[in-house]
Order: C-alpha cells, then structure tokens, then sequence
C-alpha cells in the first residue's frame, strides 16, 4: 500500500466533516446573517460538490489539477461571496470557513509543498478580500492554513522518495539474490569443467594444452563476470600442472543427490548426507530423521558438497574428513572438518577478489538465503572446520 494512500482517506473525511461543521455553523447563526439565502444556496452547492468529488480525493491519479483548480474556485467562491450574506459582520467566519483548508491539503499531497504554498497564499488574499483589511485573526488562519499545507506537502514529499529508495532498494536485493543464485550454479558446473579441461589439457600437452589454456582464460573470464565486482580484473593465470597431491580428475558437482519427497512434504537431510559417507570421508547422524523442508534440505547437502569438494581440491588427495549432523531444537547444524593443512591467513578473501566464489557462494551464500550462517575456522597445519547452521522454519 502507498504510504499516501491513508492521507487521502484523511482528506476525504476531513472534507466531509469540514462542510458538515460550516452548514452547522450557518444553521446556528441563521438569524444573524441580513441575507441567508446566498449562503443557504451556497453551502447547498458545497455539500453536493463534497459528496461528488470523494473519488478524486481517494489517490493522487484522479486528484487531477483540474479537478484542483475548480476546487479551489469552490472555496474562494464561498469566502468572496460571504459579505452578501452576511453584511453586518455579525458572525464572522466564512460561509466555507475551515472546509477552504481542505482545498489547500489536496493542493499539498497532490504536488507537495510548492503547490501547498500558492494555494495557501490564494486562499489568504482572498480572506484579506473579504475582510477589506489585514486584521490579527485573518493574518494568523493565513499562517496557520499556509504553514500546516506547507509541512504536509513537505512530509509527503519525503515520504514519495522513501516509497522510491525502499521499491529501488528491494529491486537491487532480489537482482543481487538471483545474480548470487546464478553465480552458484555456474561455479558448481560450468566453472568447474573448464578447470578440469585445463589441468588435463596441461597435463597431456601438444594441441590439448592449447585448448587447456583457452578453458582457463574462459574460466577466468567467466569468473570475473559472476563475482561482479567493479574495477579491473586479474588476468588469466598461465596454465599450470596441478599440484602435488591434489586430484587430477574431475571434481563432483556440489549439487544434493537426491530430491524432495514425492508428496513435497519434509525431506530427511540424512539420505541427502549418506551418499558422501566413504572410504575418507565419515559421517556422523543422529537415530532419529533430521526432517527440513525440501529447499532448505537441498541447499544444506548442496554447501555440504561444496566444502567436501574444497577438502579434495585443497587437502589432497589422502586428507580425511569428517561430517557431523546435529539435530538442536531450533536448528540442525552441520559440521565438516579435515586434517588437511588448512587455509592461509588472507587465502579466503583473496579468493573472493580473484573472482573464486566458492566458500562465498556455494557455502555462504546458500546458508544466508536460508537465514542461517557459515562459519569457516581453521589453524595453519591442523586443518579446516566448516560449520553450517539453519534455522528450522520455511
């Protein structure tokens, strides 16, 4: 909902009330008024004109400078043609009398403080008008209706720019979650292709080491594209042979290895962990189910994956690893851990500026789109623990 929409609801009343309390006003003092009939007919007209217009005070669309400018000549009508009605001054306010405020409030939250101003400022020449001179009371309801038009046109000019930043700033958020959403799904497929293609086209030489090369500018490139990030990027590494001790072969993708329940109802984490459970790798669960719904599940084993793949390609091909599923009360936590050497100081954000979005996307960035977290702890030479933690709720 707009926030202007509850003024125009308070503008639309205020009118109402306003022209009940002027045709009240002049009921009372009907005895006092020389002639009665011009203002009798008048606020005759104004009552009707008021119940007319409700739907063009109901959104700043059908509030249209038109139906503005002919507002504004009710009220100044009302306010000129008082001293026919009541030529003795003897009761004082405007056959209009506070209704002329809400012309100038339509003024204000139509076209802000600008517009507030130079209806206001019509509306007090006119009562200086009527008066035939520029007495205290006539001076301090000018100021009064100018300055309270003046800060509601202000407010709701704020207000429209708050409206604009918020929708602009949501735009941004669910561009940068599908950007994130994308950039994980290339990391965990295409990306990891094109370095395998490079290590085996290095490691085999001849015409395979040129088509391992232009993988990895390829992979290069199409990490800088993914991360994002303003400002040059690196340049393509050269193409090396891969380390000693790390895998040659090709990685498997992080992606969970089975689906949601056939019925979509909740999916037991464990069947999706189960499949890692190997000759280096041990897993540890709970006796009981470790029930998550479907989306949550599959992003849980899918970081899980992530981080086991980070222990092949960084600990080497003998490191082990141990995964611990924990079922707590409110959340399931997750904890991978390996007796590799672990990360160097500095390594993770500099794999992040380097266009690598493994830990930031694939682990991190799954866990945070669910509400959860991901810790990363290691020590130089005893190896890496990864805690994944989710909260239990869609």
């Amino acid at each position: 909902m707009s926030v202007e929409a509850p003024l125009w609801r308070a503008l639309a009343g205020y009118r109402v009330l306003t022209s009940a309390y002027a045709i009240a006003v002049f009921s009372w003092n009907s005895d006092a008024y020389a002639r009665p009939l011009p203002g009798a007919v008048y606020l005759a007209v104004l009552a009707l004109w008021t119940l007319a217009t409700l739907g063009h005070v109901s959104s700043a669309e059908r509030c249209t400078p038109r139906f503005l400018a002919a507002d504004l000549a009710v009220a100044l009508t009302g306010v000129l043609i008082t001293p026919l009605a009541d030529t003795r001054d003897a009761v004082g306010p405007t056959l209009p009398s506070v209704w002329v405020a809400g012309a100038v409030l339509a003024f204000a939250i139509k076209g802000g403080w600008r517009w507030a101003t130079a209806a206001s400022l019509i509306i007090g020449a006119a009562n200086v008008v009527e008066r035939g001179e520029l007495s205290r009371d006539t001076v301090h309801n000018i100021l009064l209706v100018t300055v309270a038009s003046i800060g509601i046109g202000y407010v709701v000019e704020v207000a429209r720019v708050s409206e604009r930043t918020l929708a602009e700033a949501l735009r941004i958020e669910a561009a940068t979650r599908e950007r994130e959403r994308l950039a994980r799904d290339i990391h965990d497929s295409v990306l990891q292709v094109l370095a395998m293609v490079q290590r085996r086209g290095s490691a085999l030489g001849g015409e395979a080491a040129e088509l391992g090369r232009l993988a990895g500018e390829q992979e290069v490139a199409l990490r800088s594209l993914v991360s994002g990030g303003p400002g040059p990027q690196p340049p393509a590494s050269p193409p090396a042979s891969p380390p000693a001790g790390r895998l040659p072969g090709p990685r498997r993708s992080p992606r969970p290895p089975s689906g949601p329940a056939p019925d979509g109802g909740p999916v037991d984490l464990r069947s999706l962990l189960a499949p890692h459970a190997g000759h280096r790798v041990t897993l540890a669960e709970p006796g009981a189910p470790v029930l998550l719904p479907p989306r949550t599940a599959r992003a849980v084993a899918a970081a899980v994956t992530a981080a086991l793949d980070n222990v092949r390609r960084h600990a080497g091909a003998q490191a082990r690893a141990w995964v611990l599923l924990e079922d707590e009360p409110d959340a399931v936590l997750v904890t991978v851990r390996d007796d590799g050497p672990g990360i160097p100081a500095g390594r993770l954000a500099a794999a992040e500026a380097e266009g690598r979005m493994g830990v930031s996307l694939s682990i991190r960035g799954r866990l945070r789109e669910l509400g959860g977290s991901a810790e990363v702890l290691t020590i130089p030479g005893q190896g890496t623990e990864v805690e994944l933690k989710v909260p239990k709720h869609d």
